[in-house]
């Protein structure tokens, strides 16, 4: 099964978090703060919504920042993930 997004919304997936700290501790799952940083799965068409123009920013394969509680949480196929509108990505890591 495949998700696509509608307007300006867009599909992420959590980047891998740190298993060890600078000092070299390893962490457990539990441990381990959920990182902030997406990986951009499917981006929608963007298109004009509630009377404004909106261009998409962001691509396929960018990493993003979002807020903490930002998007929809969803599993799919054993992959969890989490579906925002574009103005809810604060940053593209580059």
């Amino acid at each position: 099964m495949t998700l696509k997004p509608l307007a300006d919304r867009v599909i992420l997936k959590r980047v891998a978090a740190e298993e060890t700290t600078k000092s070299g501790i390893i962490l457990t799952s539990a441990a381990q703060e959920k990182p902030q940083v997406y990986e951009v799965i499917a981006v929608g068409p963007g298109g004009v919504i509630d009377g404004v123009d909106v261009v998409m920013e962001v691509e396929v394969g960018d990493r993003v920042i979002t807020g903490k509680y930002t998007g929809t949480e969803v599993k799919l196929d054993g992959e969890e993930l989490t579906i925002v509108k574009q103005s809810d990505i604060l940053a593209i890591v580059e």
